[in-house]
């Protein structure tokens, strides 16, 4: 990983304000422009245009502490010359392997009569923006952030409403496990009361914007957009109360200089957006190159359908051997084990996995005091010294990696719990799923070992109400541009056979997709042996055979809640996936010359429990109708 910053004028580093010839910043490519002005009582705010059309009207900067206001009154102290900013790194199980950024970087200097300062440095790349604050001063305690974001009238978003803390099952939530509201009018109160989660989408004209934050080490707490956005001006939020680790703090606080996590805007054509990676471009870079030992591939799993009852050894056993036979590299081991299987058993287990070449990873509870649930290996995340022990135990036993599960919120000091947990099992090199979880914000940059997490209202949910499963195909058609847009994430696909009490409403090629169209550095299948076995050999070959993480990524088409197509590549292979929400056939018309070469396309068969095979030619007009509820993934190699 490299990180350049060229410095155009020598003098400017002198003397910025004399050099500074307007307020503003653009991108390497001219198209996207940030102005920053001088408001009313030493306000200030900024713009974003692009093509010279406005994307955000004029939106208010600033921060306030206990004591200290740096929002008002403030008086400019100079800008710096625009600074080039380039940076390459590796994903270890993202839409990209290895991934370049640039942009141009500006900072904004004020200070308050106090004599506190606050620095706002801009970065404008080709797809998007971001930025951050540095508040100067004596003891900094977070109160408030003044951020903005002025969306022009008739702009249109698709939001998820953040769930009300300590709601939910055993008091679980929030865990980002909500429908989303698609298309709906900017301005529009969050239905809970407790706001928007990201990242949050909106279009106004022929532009998409984003919206995420990244750069989280632990320091900060996380954050959303506010309940209320009168005339479509969103403001970002903090948590609530509840939302801490025992007896810790729910906003930071420093002693002489505090930094922000970077707000990151995503803008441009829907393409830009979706194949935008800034939400790791602004993360913090990983402690050195991805090691040998963080490895991504794909899972058998026996709770999704299977639930609580069948955790135990025999069962479990029985999935390592269904792993091996689907080539696969992982069985996961939920919840209970420690009772219903136990530490030597599990290690038998270890043991008999890797003869089969497969690793074992074993569920966790983060809990501690803040919910209600019973499911067990409990408190043992709950300190360094603690989760240390674990892990070494862990290790000796031959597991792979954790799932942990049931986070209490996003206040600071449980921001830092999830980012001691990552250091803590990159040290013993153990592989992290997080679930009912926050937002990982970036941190499968600067954690490589964070292959997955949850934050999403997955395929599990779909098997325990109707209503649910009734949702997905709209629900699962957001993804790809809102919660899967930058970081990875554990839906858990796909079921070919039956779901105990629950008419399925998508077809097997729409199940098939979803594992090509949703990235995750470790991708747990959610079908049982039994349901495998009706799908024809030529979709487990492709299973056995699918990427266990991706080269390159391109969006091809799509329209957020109804479909999605996007190509992804493995080497010299290239996938392509695509999935159907509506209730009508989907005609699509593909410029595939890219690929260049022919390949077979698996799809919905005549009923929606069967599938189709058939060669397919990559060519500047590739039609594919896709069925209702349905999908497909064409297989170029």
């Amino acid at each position: 990983m490299t990180l350049t910053r060229i410095l155009g004028v020598a003098a400017c580093v002198v003397a910025p304000i004399a050099c500074a010839q307007s307020d503003t910043v653009s991108s390497p490519d001219g198209k996207l422009a940030v102005t920053v002005n001088a408001g009313a009582n030493g306000t200030i705010t900024y713009r974003i245009s692009r093509a010279g059309q406005p994307v955000l009207g004029d939106s208010a900067l600033g921060l306030t502490f206990d004591g200290v206001d740096l929002s008002a009154n403030l008086k400019p102290a100079g800008a710096t010359a625009v600074q080039p900013v380039s940076d390459k790194y590796e994903l270890a199980g993202g839409k990209r392997r290895h991934v370049s950024y640039a942009a141009n970087e500006r900072t904004w200097h004020y200070t308050n009569p106090k004599k506190a300062a606050l620095d706002v440095t801009f970065r404008v790349s080709n797809d998007g923006v971001a930025f951050r604050y540095k508040a100067t001063g004596g003891r900094l305690a977070f109160r408030d952030e003044a951020t903005g974001f002025a969306l022009p009238a008739g702009s249109k978003a698709w939001l998820q409403p953040m769930s009300v803390a300590k709601t939910g099952y055993q008091r679980t939530n929030p865990s980002y496990e909500e429908h989303y509201r698609m298309g709906i009018p900017v301005g529009t109160p969050a239905p809970l009361g407790a706001g928007w989660v990201f990242p949050a989408l909106f279009r106004t004209g022929d532009t998409w914007i984003a919206m995420t934050e990244a750069g989280m080490d632990g320091d900060f707490h996380a954050s959303r957009l506010a309940t209320a956005s009168p005339g479509g001006v969103y403001r970002i939020a903090g948590p609530a109360k509840e939302e801490t680790y025992p007896n810790g703090a729910l906003l930071p606080s420093a002693q002489g200089s505090l930094t922000t996590p970077w707000r990151v805007l995503a803008i441009g054509s829907l393409a830009t957006v979706v194949n935008s990676t800034l939400g790791t471009d602004l993360a913090l870079p990983a402690p050195g190159p991805v090691p040998d030992w963080v490895k991504p591939g794909h899972s058998s799993w026996s709770w999704a359908i299977l639930k609580d009852d069948y955790t135990n050894f025999e069962t479990q056993k029985q999935f390592i051997d269904y792993a091996a036979d689907m080539h696969w590299d992982y069985t996961l081991v939920d919840a209970y084990w420690d009772r219903k299987i136990g530490y030597d058993r599990l290690k038998e287990l270890a043991t008999y996995a890797a003869t089969k070449n497969i690793g074992i990873l074993a569920w966790y509870n983060s809990a501690g005091s803040w919910n209600d649930t019973d499911m067990t290996p409990r408190d043992r995340m709950l300190t360094h010294g603690s989760r240390v022990a674990e892990f070494k135990r862990l290790r000796e036993m031959g597991v792979k990696g954790i799932k942990v599960d049931f986070f209490g919120g996003d206040g600071q000091s449980m921001i830092r719990y999830y980012t001691e947990i990552l250091k803590d099992a990159y040290d013993a090199q153990l592989l992290v799923n997080f679930h009912g979880a926050t937002l990982p914000r970036g941190w499968s940059r600067t954690w490589p070992n964070l292959l997955t997490a949850e934050a999403v209202r997955g395929f599990e949910f779909t098997t325990f109400t109707q209503e649910d499963q009734d949702a997905i195909a709209p629900h699962a058609a957001m993804l790809p541009f809102t919660r899967n847009l930058f970081d990875p994430m554990d839906f858990t696909p796909l079921a070919f056979g039956d779901i105990p009490k629950i008419r399925r409403t998508t077809r097997n090629g729409f199940e098939l997709a979803e594992s090509v169209l949703f990235v995750s550095g470790i991708q747990h299948f959610a079908e049982i042996p039994q349901g495998m076995a009706t799908a024809p050999e030529y979709v487990k070959a492709l299973l056995r055979e699918l990427p266990r993480s991706w080269d390159d990524s391109r969006f091809l088409a799509g329209e957020p809640g109804k479909y999605a197509v996007i190509a992804r590549r493995a080497g010299d292979a290239w996938y392509v996936a695509g999935i159907n929400a509506t209730d009508r056939d989907q005609a699509l018309t593909m410029d595939l010359r890219f690929i260049g070469k022919a390949g077979r396309i698996v799809t919905d068969g005549a009923s929606e429990r069967t599938f189709a095979d058939a060669p397919i030619r990559a060519g500047r007009t590739t039609g594919i109708v896709v069925k209702p509820k349905g999908g497909f993934v064409a297989v170029f190699k």
